[in-house]
C-alpha cells in the first residue's frame, strides 16, 4: 500500500530535477501525477522518462490565470480532482547588485517565483477545498531565509512565497488544507550549474566547491532528497503540520 494510494498530484516545474524527482516519488507511492512546465521539450522528455500510466502532462506559463485554471481543470479531467499541489516553479535571474540589475529581470523573476505561486494558490484552493482538503507545498529555499548578495530578487522572492504561505495557512486550514514550504540548499539542479556559471563563469567548479563549503554537511543535496521531505508533506504522516517552514539544507540555515 502507497502513502499516496488514490491522491492526485500536480506539480508545476515538472520537467526540473526536484519536480521530475518528485513525480517518481509520488507514482511509486500510488499517486496519480500531472507535470505542469513552460518548456515543452524539456517536460516531453521528463513524461518518457517516468513513463508511468498514472501520470500526464500539461504546457502552462505560471504566470498566466488561463494556464493556471488550465492546468488545475487538465488535473480534474484526467484523474478527477487535485489533492496534493506542488507549486515549484521557479527561476533564478541573473547575477549582479541591486544598483545594476536589470529592472525587466527582476519583474520576471518575481512574476514565476512568487506571482505563479499566488495564482496556484488562489485556484488550487478551490479545487482542494471540493477534495474535503489535501496538502499544498511551496518550494521556497535556504534564500527565504536568509540574505545573499548580488541575487536580490531571487531572495526576495523566496522570503515573500514563506509569508504567503503562512496567510494560505490560516485561510485553508478551516477547509483541510494544509500549506508549508520546502527551503532546500543548494541541490544538484540545472538551476545550480546555472548560477556557477554566472557566480564564476571562468571557475564554475571552484564556484560549486565554494558554495557547498558552507554547508556543514560538506555537499550539495539531491533532487531525491527534496522529494522525500515532498512526499512527507503530502502524505497524511503530516496531517498535522500546516503553515511550517521545512529546510533540507546539510545544515546551511543553522550555520552563521
Amino acid at each position: 500500500m502507497g502513502r499516496l494510494d488514490a491522491q492526485v498530484a500536480v506539480i508545476t516545474g515538472g520537467a526540473g530535477g526536484i519536480g521530475l524527482a518528485t513525480a517518481r516519488v509520488f507514482l511509486r507511492e500510488g499517486a496519480r501525477v500531472l507535470l505542469v512546465d513552460h518548456d515543452e521539450p524539456a517536460l516531453q522528455r521528463a513524461s518518457k522518462e517516468i513513463a508511468a500510466g498514472a501520470s500526464s502532462h500539461v504546457v502552462a506559463d505560471v504566470t498566466r490565470p488561463e494556464d493556471v485554471e488550465r492546468y488545475l481543470q487538465t488535473a480534474v479531467a484526467r484523474f478527477g480532482g487535485v489533492d496534493v499541489l506542488v507549486l515549484n516553479a521557479g527561476i533564478e535571474g541573473v547575477v549582479k547588485p541591486i544598483t545594476e540589475y536589470p529592472i525587466e529581470v527582476f519583474d520576471k523573476v518575481m512574476a514565476v517565483n512568487v506571482r505563479g505561486v499566488w495564482l496556484g494558490l488562489k485556484y488550487g484552493m478551490a479545487e482542494i477545498g471540493k477534495r474535503g482538503g489535501g496538502s499544498i507545498i511551496i518550494t521556497s529555499s535556504i534564500a527565504g531565509l536568509r540574505g545573499s548578495p548580488n541575487v536580490s530578487p531571487y531572495v526576495t522572492s523566496k522570503h515573500a512565497v514563506v509569508g504567503m504561505m503562512r496567510s494560505a495557512a490560516l485561510e485553508g486550514a478551516p477547509l483541510g488544507i494544509r500549506v508549508n514550504t520546502v527551503n532546500p540548499s543548494p541541490i544538484e539542479t540545472r538551476m545550480m550549474r546555472s548560477l556557477e556559471a554566472k557566480v564564476a563563469p571562468d571557475a564554475p567548479a571552484q564556484a560549486k566547491a565554494n558554495f557547498a563549503a558552507r554547508i556543514p554537511l560538506g555537499r550539495y543535496g539531491t533532487p531525491e532528497e527534496v522529494a522525500d521531505l515532498m512526499l512527507f508533506l503530502a502524505s497524511d504522516e503530516s496531517r498535522f503540520c500546516t503553515g511550517g517552514v521545512y529546510s533540507v539544507d546539510g545544515g546551511r540555515s543553522a550555520a552563521s
